[in-house]
């Protein structure tokens, strides 16, 4: 049997998604957990597969992990993997066929980024986020790996205004490496007058001399992937630790606001 696990996890708690040595990964935690319960006896004989390979930093609530169970499919539940999981939240489950690859089998990534806003032209904003829509080469906005086509293609790229701070989402096919980020910097240094959408449109057609560099991975959130064929079985019992988890964090992170907030007033 091949299962399917949605989650969700606080990147700030770990060096990346993919697994290295000697240092805390979201797969490493994955396996760990997966090994000790006796569903998998290793990554490899399993075949798991990552849908998403994160930087470090970057959290989600939709990224997605396959493997082939050893034994025991009755503990393949979110109520159970989330006991034994740290920053880690199965958030959803499925069954899936033996050929599933949940990177390959994604129709589609929304990532999203939260900006405080620094006072942006929102109107600058929204015509440098329109550049980015379509099919275009994405050199002089990624870290490319060795072999990586840097030709991608982005259904949207939005700007959404909230209390205090701009929303950015981010949909497409497929990313490359810090892609998200480097596209999120841009819109931003077009919001504040340091870059032009002239700029950009030539960046995109290969006319640059340095690459734009990218925002700070903590703002960045893996928020859905669109799998057609895949229904994901949620429990309630089981998404309790992760809505407590995530409250916890929502909570220091507003004391800590508020804390920052008034001194910035008193000053």
């Amino acid at each position: 049997m091949r299962f399917a696990l949605r989650i969700g996890y606080d990147g700030t708690a770990f060096y990346g998604f993919q697994r290295q040595p000697d240092v805390r990964t979201v797969e490493g935690e994955l396996i760990r957990a997966l090994s000790k319960l006796g569903i998998i006896r290793d990554a490899e004989s399993s075949n798991f597969k990552g849908a998403s390979r994160t930087d470090r930093g970057v959290s989600a609530i939709f990224n997605v992990v396959t493997f082939d169970v050893a034994s025991r499919p009755d503990l393949v539940r979110a109520e159970v993997l989330n006991h034994h999981l740290r920053d880690v939240w199965v958030l959803g489950v499925a069954e899936v066929p033996d050929d599933f690859h949940p990177r390959f089998q994604a129709r589609s990534k929304i990532y999203r980024y939260y900006l405080i806003d620094e006072g942006f032209n929102e109107r600058d904003m929204r015509e440098c986020a329109a550049l980015f829509a379509g099919r275009h080469d994405f050199s002089a906005f990624s870290r490319l790996e060795p072999g990586r086509d840097p030709i991608r293609e982005l259904l949207r790229v939005d700007v959404i205004r909230r209390q205090g701070y701009y929303l950015i989402e981010i949909e497409g096919k497929s990313f490359l490496w810090e892609m998200a980020r480097r596209i999120v910097n841009a819109v931003r240094l077009c919001g504040l007058g340091l870059m032009e959408s002239r700029e950009v449109e030539g960046m995109l057609e290969g006319k640059y001399g340095k690459k734009v560099p990218p925002a700070p991975p903590e703002g960045l959130i893996l928020w859905h992937m669109e799998y057609p064929d895949v229904e994901f079985q949620v429990d309630e019992r089981g998404l309790k630790k992760a809505k407590r988890d995530l409250f916890e964090r929502y909570s220091r992170a507003l004391t800590r606001a508020a804390l920052f907030g008034d001194a910035l007033l008193e000053l």
